[in-house]
């Protein structure tokens, strides 16, 4: 008996890895077959989740629920109508002229790592940046050429991200209203006591955790963007909100988005890109250890290595929408597991799970 039991978890343990590699390929596959709807379906859901918070609010002052989403569609088009009008055309017009001077800074860096290679030499230190600074050249002069073509269809860009912004203005409105009636009947084909920690888990990774993604991520906007205009850093606002956008991915998201713009800067001036990263550095260390406890809590139950792996897969199944969603896909799935296995319904703490309470148990 013994024997049999070890050979049948051997069995399902070795079978384990090549079904879950199986099913993320066919997610992936799926994804790429479905990208445009399953990403408008996404986005809609995500800006359901967090339009819900306004929603619940206005519903407190005892007005029917389809009057509060009304409200809160007006306001939330209106916001997005005056950022269209002001902050848009700036981002454009500094990107515009960020593309037109990178050429001009490669060649100043150029100039800065001979100069320091002589240096290096005069003073007989084993110093050879050539390669390295070819390979970065190369890399950015890709990237830029890679911007310069798409910018041909841009019109066209432009009129497909506004029908798209439409859709999912519209998908988000309808689910605000009738997606609990879709969702509690998708739920009711499941066992009872898989849907109902189902559905908490979800709507408390998911609210909570892209609530609190863009307060941080506002706060690093808000912050830096003061500071680098103070350090008269080219492009401040582009510059800040790039930091401030990449804060959306978790872990490695500040990471990427600071050293980006560290490394943009480096080529036009050494100093100043120190002064941008400590700055931002230090920014972000508020962020993590005042703000982030207080928005997020304590990320519990899933080791980071497995959040890693998550993010790795989000990627290579949906690409940046893959990332943005990994993390609480998997509270979600580990809070729901930790409900069953404890054998309580209600109890779906995950990864994400904040302090307070969600308004949806309000």
């Amino acid at each position: 008996m013994r024997r049999s039991s070890s050979l049948q978890s051997l069995l399902i343990y070795g079978l384990s890895g090549p079904v879950i590699a199986l099913n993320v390929w066919l997610l992936s596959v799926l994804f790429r077959y479905f990208q445009s709807p399953l990403t408008i379906l996404s986005l809609a859901a995500i800006l359901a989740f967090l339009l819900n918070y306004l929603v619940k609010f206005f519903e407190r002052a005892r007005i029917t629920r389809t009057q509060a989403v009304v409200i809160v569609l007006l306001v939330t088009l209106t916001l997005f109508g005056i950022l269209t009008v002001t902050l848009v055309p700036m981002l454009i017009d500094q990107t515009v002229q960020l593309l037109n001077k990178i050429p001009d800074w490669l060649t100043a860096s150029q100039a800065n790592l001979e100069h320091f290679e002589r240096f290096a030499k005069q003073r007989r230190l084993p110093l050879d940046l050539r390669v390295a600074s070819n390979q970065i050249n190369a890399s950015i002069q890709s990237v830029v050429q890679q911007l310069a073509s798409s910018a041909v269809g841009l019109a066209g860009t432009l009129l497909s991200g506004l029908l798209n912004f439409i859709l999912v203005i519209v998908l988000a409105f309808y689910m605000l209203i009738y997606g609990d009636r879709v969702w509690y009947g998708l739920i009711n084909l499941l066992p009872s006591k898989i849907g109902f920690p189902l559905t908490k888990s979800l709507q408390l990774n998911f609210q909570n955790f892209f609530l609190s993604q863009l307060l941080l991520g506002l706060f690093m906007i808000v912050a830096l963007t003061p500071i680098f205009l103070i350090l008269k850093v080219p492009f401040a606002l582009l510059f800040a909100i790039l930091i401030g956008i990449s804060q959306l991915i978790p872990f490695i998201g500040a990471t990427l988005g600071i050293g980006l713009v560290t490394i943009l800067v480096l080529l036009q001036n050494w100093w100043l890109a120190v002064q941008v990263a400590i700055a931002a550095i230090i920014m972000q260390q508020i962020k993590d250890n005042l703000l982030g406890p207080r928005l997020l809590g304590n990320f519990i139950g899933l080791n980071p290595i497995w959040i890693f792996v998550a993010i790795l897969m989000g990627y290579e199944i949906a690409g940046l929408l893959g990332t943005l969603v990994a993390v609480p896909i998997a509270g979600t799935i580990k809070g729901t597991f930790d409900a069953l296995k404890g054998g309580k319904s209600d109890d779906v703490m995950s990864t994400v799970t904040i302090d307070h309470t969600s308004p949806n148990d309000q």
